[in-house]
């Protein structure tokens, strides 16, 4: 599994490269609302992850999935852990049925899902 800093940084770096000065340390960390200090830190795994708040902020600047961001960092979103504790058994069941499943089982069921063809 990829390390949460190692991603923020990679991401980051890569999209400098495309789009320019705007996704600098400093300018990403201005508009994530954080100290550029801090998000070095970040990148380099001296800190742990930030707050579930900034790593959404930082999923929103950075063009990433907030869910896989926070996932990355060791995190559940709060609106996940709600959803989860709405039917505690049968999401806890589900998530171990499909733990070993393949890929592309996995994204049929979300797509019958998504689609409402019970």
């Amino acid at each position: 599994m990829t390390h949460f800093g190692t991603h923020v940084r990679t991401k980051r770096e890569a999209l400098q490269s495309l789009e320019g000065r705007s996704f600098s340390l400093r300018q990403v960390a201005a508009r994530v609302d954080i100290e550029p200090a801090y998000l070095s830190k970040v990148e380099r795994g001296e800190v742990q992850p930030p707050s579930e708040a900034t790593i959404s902020r930082l999923a929103d600047v950075l063009r990433e999935d907030r869910d896989v961001l926070l996932a990355l960092a060791g995190k559940v979103s709060t609106e996940l852990q709600d959803i989860i504790r709405h039917r505690p058994q049968l999401f806890s069941s589900l998530l171990r049925e499909l733990k070993d499943a393949p890929e592309h089982a996995i994204l049929s069921l979300v797509r019958e899902v998504r689609d409402g063809q019970w």
